[in-house]
């Protein structure tokens, strides 16, 4: 199935009836991602700011109201960028930056492109022919483990670069520099058997991570990285996975790309005032303050703190791979 630059979800739910729901899933509320923006109320009750999206508002005769930046209306793009700071950052740009990051792991340059100065200070690129090499000491595996985060990702144009999020340009699969975009990249190289690249993938996708505010923008971001996993099986296969293994990548994607208020790490707008009762019988309820709020301390919020995946540790009571850990608490490890 091919998908354009618009992902539709009526087309998602007609061919995979059952991934919709998993991208719009959130862990650590165990109910749905909701729409954090205010841009949809004319629609409805359902459509309000702290309504969960739910499927059936987002397909049928609702099936295109969510659609990426570009191709919104130019004052809604403004007002977006006003209201939530949402500026979207052109595909050479996110290029270069990454390939900061890789000049870093390879130690060399221009591993995965070679950047062209186009006027203006406006650069290109030019993906390099030759199959990615690796320095003394490190393997492709070694590379497609390693993790990466965007943060505040909007539609993730750091991790996959489907389009230019800013002229609406389509970029093909052999010229994409997001993070995952190369690590499937390296992994196209290097396996040819169908359940071989299966793992390599899900390596991949479990190791590849991202948050952001607004649920609609969420969903694209969801929706780009399960399109780049199906764009990339068709092209190294020439035919489309299955279902079990979509349903799984939307799964690994469901956690790693979740919903949250990157300043606090918790669910958006879910720390506040809150009452509680007190002994005194002739006293009404003591109102409490959140800490967090009051220092800026992010360990202190009384929020719902966002919950991620381990996906390196074995969960002991379910024996699953992949333990449940709060995100602050990896901030917390890093400053001890």
């Amino acid at each position: 199935m091919h998908f354009g630059l618009d992902i539709k979800e009526n087309e998602i739910i007609e061919q995979y009836p059952e991934i919709l729901g998993n991208l719009l899933k959130d862990h650590t509320t165990q109910k749905h991602i909701f729409w954090a923006t205010n841009n949809y109320e004319h629609l409805g009750e359902a459509y309000h700011f702290d309504a969960e999206i739910l499927p059936e508002l987002i397909t049928g005769d609702h099936g295109n109201i969510i659609m990426p930046r570009v191709h919104k209306d130019k004052i809604l793009q403004q007002a977006r960028s006003k209201e939530m700071a949402e500026v979207f950052t052109p595909s050479w740009i996110c290029n270069a930056q990454n390939n900061l990051i890789d000049d870093a792991w390879f130690g060399r340059s221009n591993v995965f492109n070679k950047e062209i100065q186009i006027e203006n200070g406006i650069r290109t690129w030019e993906p390099t022919e030759d199959k990615i090499t690796f320095p003394e000491g490190k393997k492709w595996k070694d590379y497609v483990r390693d993790t990466r985060l965007e943060m505040a990702c909007g539609e993730a144009p750091y991790i996959t670069s489907r389009y230019d999020t800013t002229t609406g340009d389509f970029i093909p699969i052999e010229n994409r520099i997001g993070l995952l975009d190369r690590k499937l990249r390296v992994i196209n190289e290097n396996v040819h058997e169908s359940g071989e690249w299966l793992k390599a993938a899900q390596l991949a996708y479990k190791n590849t991570y991202a948050f952001e505010w607004q649920g609609d923008s969420l969903l694209l971001a969801r929706e780009a990285m399960l399109v780049t996993f199906i764009e990339n099986y068709m092209l190294k296969f020439d035919k489309e996975p299955l279902l079990k293994s979509l349903d799984y990548i939307a799964y690994i994607i469901s956690w790693n790309v979740w919903q949250m208020d990157g300043l606090k790490g918790v669910i958006p707008l879910s720390c506040g005032e809150r009452e509680t009762n007190v002994s005194d019988l002739f006293m009404g309820p003591e109102i409490k303050k959140c800490e967090g709020c009051e220092k800026n301390n992010i360990l202190k919020h009384n929020g719902i703190y966002c919950l991620i995946k381990d996906w390196g540790v074995k969960d002991l009571i379910s024996g699953l791979t992949g333990r449940k850990i709060r995100f602050i608490d990896l901030l917390n490890k890093r400053s001890k």
